[in-house]
């Protein structure tokens, strides 16, 4: 199977550095969704080096600081899916960076505690 990160067009690609990139999430859980990917193949978060550690909290920066100027988000969700078990479809490494807005869904309360439904609300 063909990694579909691995071989993104390079003219959506929003703000790249020597180990990283970031993208606009083709499947938005909400407006200005962006994903930041390691170049490298790597599947698990947990596998990928410092430097590209480093480089992704990089772009995050950036990313958060390019949707705060055009979308004025409340807030931001940033999550990683590690494994099939956390939900992961894609197994190479990608941070999502969500802006979050009041009013985007009716209770935010637990927030990322959402991904087991019946945990978000304590």
């Amino acid at each position: 199977m063909t990694c579909p990160f691995c071989q993104l067009d390079s003219n959506i690609i929003i703000y790249s550095n020597d180990l990283a990139l970031a993208t606009y999430d083709l499947y938005p859980v909400n407006k200005g969704h962006i994903l930041i990917i390691p170049k490298r193949h790597v599947a698990d978060f947990f596998d990928t080096t410092l430097e590209e550690r480093e480089a992704i909290n990089e772009l995050l920066e950036k990313c958060k600081e390019l949707l705060g100027e055009k979308y004025r988000p409340d807030g931001f969700n940033v999550g990683i899916n590690c494994g099939e078990a956390a939900g992961q479809t894609v197994f190479h490494v990608h941070v999502h960076l969500i802006p979050r807005f009041h009013g985007d869904m009716d209770n935010p309360r637990g927030g990322v505690r959402g991904v087991i439904p019946d945990k978000r609300i304590y």
